[in-house]
This record gives structure tokens, sequence and C-alpha cells, in this order.
């Protein structure tokens, strides 16, 4: 075992809240270790609805200042990560059956007024064409609304947060478990295992956080010894991809009876994403899985609402996330808080100090993290201030946010690339594009095409570069070309791995904080 290296901070969970973390602190000036379990973003935050938004039903239980919050969000992370976050345009039919017209227009009203940004267009009322042969729409309805939100990569996003961290010094290490973290007199002890091949490591730090989601709770308890004062319902949210439902860009907003809302996006060009639900979970969160009530509930209410019924068996993929919801005693799973709480815990010398996170959603992510870094910078004297609101995030530092002028940059410098190609690198990698195809001329330079233009040369930079290791981590977090690869093709790319991998990447056996290996001390 080792106990030579001291961080001043360690971060437990490689989600969005603790890559985002892990950044802040680690561009604070504070030497930082994140360590997760499985893969960066493995669980809840690559499992939602990919959107960046206000949450315009949660006007309805008067929570303006989350609406607010998150709003403020919205337009950071459209500025600091425009090649993942790019606006949309949402359809609420109207039913007046479940809501009052006037109740939607307030709402929209506030809506827009408490997230002012140029980018977004206005929220106005429509009216339906009912002999438009592109609506995917039943013709009985008449009119609706249309408002501005945004749609994102959750999975890039945790990235790009973790190479943001990277960058400013933290070690980032995947596949690491925290199996236990107790107070010394002048330091946390952290028993850290590697995932892969058992090892056991020990460290110290100055302080921790505990960003585990759904497993905070149990964090608390097992790694901690400690009782949580604050607690979390955990919801199962599930989400279906069908062929595509309709040709046009934007998104539907399917008000159901049971006072939730159900989206209907246009996902990756060919298909159709659709969700969530809201079912109370219990079990390990490794574990959730959508089930059939689940299917049946957005598929029937999609037929509510489009002139084409949509059956189970057309669903194509789904997947499920348990979110981590404060629990705040209410029966209705739509009315449960979705903002996060901050817990500070120190010792009975007041220093060491531990932060546990509870709740919060992937728009709030970056605030979140810097109000636990805020509570955290007393403890530091060497700490900087806030800076991530004004700083792109890795891949984003487009001239003036443009992807439209970013990609027609790329094609003339890479005018032997397919257009498709890159399409997929702008909005995957950004400016990033570059160091991807480093060294390249033409075609041949990317190697084999493993599937779907899944070359080569962006696996080896997903090794070297991103922390992947696994088919499924580049398949479904890092490329999402997943739902195209067939079973065929996903094991000629894992034969590949196996094959290739240990010739670019030093732990391809053996994953471990990198700065393990290294002799760097910091007090």
């Amino acid at each position: 075992m080792s106990t030579e290296l001291i961080y001043d901070v360690v971060v437990i969970g490689g989600g969005i809240n603790g890559t985002g973390i892990a950044a802040d602190a680690a561009g604070r000036g504070l030497s930082v270790l994140l360590c997760e379990q499985n893969d960066l973003g493995s669980a809840t935050s690559s499992a939602s609805s990919k959107l960046i938004h206000g949450g315009l039903r949660y006007l309805e239980y008067f929570d303006f200042g989350l609406v607010r919050e998150s709003l403020q969000e919205r337009r950071i992370l459209l500025k600091s990560a425009p090649h993942l976050v790019r606006p949309m345009r949402f359809v609420v039919p109207y039913n007046k059956l479940l809501r009052p017209f006037w109740i939607i227009r307030l709402g929209l009203f506030l809506y827009d007024l408490m997230g002012q940004a140029r980018v977004f267009k206005r929220s106005k009322t429509i009216y339906f064409n009912t002999s438009d042969p592109y609506s995917p729409l039943n013709r009985t309805i008449r009119k609706g609304f249309i408002y501005s939100d945004c749609f994102g990569d959750d999975a890039r996003l945790v990235l790009a947060n973790a190479l943001r961290a990277e960058r400013s010094g933290a070690e980032i290490a995947p596949r690491t478990r925290c199996l236990s973290a107790e107070r010394h007199e002048n330091e946390w002890r952290v028993l850290l295992e590697n995932t892969i091949t058992k090892q056991h490591y020990t460290i110290k730090a100055n302080a921790l956080i505990n960003a585990t989601g759904p497993w905070v709770e149990e964090c608390i308890k097992s790694v901690f010894h400690m009782e949580p004062k604050h607690h979390i319902r955990l919801v199962k949210g599930s989400h279906i991809i069908v062929p595509k439902l309709y040709d046009r860009e934007q998104a539907y907003v399917l008000q159901h009876k049971d006072g939730r809302v159900v989206f209907v996006i246009p996902y990756l060009k060919q298909f159709t994403l659709i969700g969530t639900t809201d079912v109370d979970f219990h079990g390990d969160p490794l574990n959730v899985k959508i089930d059939f009530q689940e299917k049946e509930y957005l598929c029937e209410l999609v037929s509510e609402y489009f002139h084409h019924p949509l059956k189970p068996q057309q669903i194509l993929y789904s997947w499920s996330g348990v979110r981590p919801l404060i629990d705040e005693k209410a029966n209705a799973l739509a009315s449960l808080n979705r903002g996060y709480k901050l817990e500070l815990n120190i010792s009975a010398q007041e220093k060491l100090p531990l932060i546990n996170v509870f709740g919060g959603k992937l728009t709030t992510y970056r605030i979140l993290a810097e109000k636990a870094l805020d509570m955290l910078t007393p403890f530091f004297s060497q700490a900087g201030s806030a800076w991530t609101a004004k700083r792109p995030l890795p891949g984003g530092d487009l001239p003036d946010s443009d992807l439209t002028a970013f990609l027609e940059k790329l094609a003339v410098d890479f005018q032997w690339l397919p257009s498709s190609l890159l399409m997929r690198y702008a909005h995957s990698y950004g400016t990033l594009t570059y160091s991807l195809l480093q060294g390249t001329k033409d075609i041949s330079d990317l190697g084999e095409d493993l599937g779907h233009g899944l070359y080569e040369k962006e696996v080896i930079y997903l090794l070297q570069k991103e922390w992947a290791r696994t088919a499924e981590d580049i398949l479904w977090r890092r490329s999402k070309l997943g739902l195209n690869f067939s079973a065929v093709e996903q094991e000629k790319l894992k034969i590949w791995l196996e094959k290739n991998a240990h010739d670019y990447i030093e732990d391809a056996k053996q994953i471990i904080p990198v700065a393990l290996n290294n002799k760097r001390k910091s007090g």
C-alpha cells in the first residue's frame, strides 16, 4: 500500500457533479484526485433526457429559484460548450382537460422573462394546419405553444469536465472504488481499490467531496461510517429509442393526465428519443432497467398525440437511470424537488471538511460545483476564486461560439473527410477535432474503419485521451454509435481492443490513479 500522496481534495464519483467539482477545484489551484468506480458518466449522468433546460413544469410548483438558476446555467453552457449544447424548439400540443390555456401561456411568459438571451426565440401560441402531411400530430389537435430550450450530449459533458480538470492538474481515476475514508489527526486516509486488479491503495487528503449521486447515502454510511442528515428518494427514469417518427427538427412536449410531461426529441438524425418515466426505485442503481409497463406508458402517450400509433415492438433501444431526488416526503413523484443540497461536515477541530452532495441535475452541475468549492475554499488559503462561468470547456472554444462557421473551417482544412464524419467529430469534439486528426492527410491515415465511420485513429484517441477502455465506453458514451453497430460489429471492436489496446495505454491491464505511479507530493 502507498500512503505517500497527499491531495488537497479527493472527489468521489465521476458523474457530471463529480467531474464538475474536480474541474472547479483544480482550476482554483488545489491538488485534486477524482475516483470513479466504473467509467466516467456511466450511471445517471449518461441516462438522462439529454436536455439543458430550466424545467418549465417546475413553475407549477412555484420553484422559481431553481428555474431561474437553471436558465442562467443554460445560457452559460450554451456559450462554454457550443459543440455539445444547442438550442431547440419545443412544441406543446394543447389539451384543455389537463392545464388551462392561460396557465401555460403565463408559464411560458415567465420562462422567457427569466431566461432572457438573444439566442433563444421567444415562446408563442401556434395553430396547427390539420392538413399538413408532415405533422406527426393527431388531426384533432388544433393549437398549442412553442418555446426554446437546449439539447445536449450528457456523457460528453462529463468527459469535457474531466478533461478540464485534468488540464488544470487533477488526477482522474476511473475504475477506482473508494472503500473507506477515516479522519486521523491531520488528514483523511482514503482506501481505494482498483476494480480491475482488486489492488488496494491508501492515499491522504485534506478534504473529501462525496458526489456519488444515487449512492450518496450508502457512501456516507459505508465509507464514512456516519449517518446522513438529508435523504434522497431514488426515482427511475426510463427512455426509449424508436425509428424516426417525423422529419422536423423540433421536439414535442406531451402532457400526461398524471401531471408529468414526456419529451419526444429528434435523435442522431435517424431516431426519436422518448422519455422519461418516474418510478420509485429500490435496489442497486447499477442494475436499473426499463420494465414493460414503462414501455407501454411512453408508447400509449405518444399514440394519444400522434396520428400514427406507437407500439412497444417498435422500440430499438432503451436506457434507464436512477435520479437521486431530495426526499421531502412528497406523495407525487412529479412534485419532488429537482434541486440540490450541499452538506458540510467538519471534524471537532473544525478542519478536514467533507461535503456530501444530495440531488442535482445535468443543467445545474456547474453552479453546484461552484457553490461546493465556495464552501470548501475557506479551509485552503491558497485557493483561488470562482472561474468556470466565463471559460469554455475543452473543445468549446469556437470563434464567437459559432458551430456553423467552425464546420465550414473544418471542411476547408480536411477536404478529404466525409461530411457525415466531419459533422460527428465537430459535435463530439469541437476544436479538439484538430487533436484527434493530428498528422492525418487523407482517409487512409485514419486506419481501419471498424464500422460506421469509427476508425482506428478515433479509437486510439479515446483510449489515450478520454479514459475509454471497453467497446461500451466507446460506442455508447463517447461516440453514440452503439445504435448503428450490429452484434457482429460490436464483437469486432472488442477483439480489436483485446489485441491492440495495450499498445496505446500504459494501464491497459492495471488501471490505477496515474499519480500513484508518480513521486509527486503535495501538502
